[in-house]
């Protein structure tokens, strides 16, 4: 059975650091691209970071360029997401994705974990 698990989320104040981990399982993680998403209330879920199945490739979304480093071990099946400089406006949840092909969007989500940015 397909699973993601993501943990690491809470409350932090404003320029503080978040480390966000996806556990998986029930599939050959080294050979899908995962990524990290957020959603707001009311709006679609927006691309935060995504990598490549061997790690090479990752590209982020305009607002966390420069922040937020995703990062993977193939042999734990995890993956992570370093978020520094937090802002109010990440606050969100965030959801860990899996996907077969590196533009595809996931078909696999984890159930999200709520990130706080707040004094």
């Amino acid at each position: 059975q397909v699973h993601l698990v993501e943990s690491g989320g809470g409350l932090v104040q404003p320029e503080g650091s978040l480390r966000l981990s996806c556990a998986a399982s029930g599939f050959t993680f080294s050979s899908y691209t995962m990524s990290w998403y957020r959603h707001y209330p009311q709006k679609e879920r927006e691309l935060v970071a995504r990598i490549s199945s061997d790690g090479k490739w990752t590209d982020y979304g305009d607002s966390v360029e420069g922040r937020f480093t995703i990062s993977r071990d193939n042999e734990k099946k995890m993956v992570y997401l370093q978020m520094n400089g937090l802002k109010p406006a990440d606050t969100a949840v965030y959801y860990c994705g899996a996907a077969d092909l590196y533009y595809k969007p996931p078909n696999t989500w984890g159930q999200g974990t709520q990130v706080t940015v707040s004094s």
